[in-house]
């Protein structure tokens, strides 16, 4: 199970499109998933995040807001991230952003910041996972945008199968260091 994150305040706009390419095309490579809407609400998040703990997979979307993931999905992510921080450990990770024109990079990288410092394997497409336009129906028309996400839904199947294949304990974690500067 893939869990996909709709970090838009619009719930079936152009990231829940992109979304739903996604999950149309880790249905034919046979995993299923499933799209949540990002929440505010830390009773839901506490349930979501134990879904995520449990599933083979994440990943995360959001609008660009001036160069920058929504307020949505900053605020969803600092909670999860709080709650399931040691409990994802290379679990896979995505990160897809959806913009009308720029800001895509920066928006992108707000998002694998948190998959990074979570020791989370982050999965890749052939190019930056992005898509764009105003509308669900101008992201349908970014080919380039759909063919990235229909890769990305590949590459993520590829990797949980492998996990799946392989089913090698995960390597020793070790107490996290914690230097503090100040003197």
């Amino acid at each position: 199970m893939v869990i996909l994150v709709n970090g838009s305040p619009r719930e079936h706009g152009c990231t829940f499109t992109a979304l739903s390419q996604i999950a149309e095309e880790l249905a034919r490579e046979g995993v299923e998933s499933r799209i949540v809407h990002a929440t505010t609400d830390k009773d839901a998040i506490r349930q979501l995040a134990d879904d995520i703990i449990a599933a083979d997979g994440l990943i995360v979307g959001s609008p660009v807001y001036y160069a920058s993931l929504s307020g949505l999905a900053k605020v969803f992510l600092d909670e999860l991230f709080g709650m399931v921080s040691g409990k994802v450990r290379l679990k896979p990770a995505a990160a897809v952003v959806s913009c009308r024109r720029g800001g895509a990079i920066a928006a992108f990288d707000d998002i694998c910041r948190f998959f990074s410092i979570s020791e989370m394997l982050i999965v890749s497409s052939n190019y930056w996972n992005q898509v764009h336009g105003n509308t669900p129906e101008e992201v349908l028309k970014d080919e380039e945008g759909i063919q990235t996400m229909r890769i990305l839904a590949r590459n993520m199947a590829y990797v949980i199968k492998a996990m799946r294949k392989a089913s090698l304990p995960l390597p020793e974690a070790e107490a996290k260091i914690r230097t503090n500067f100040i003197r």
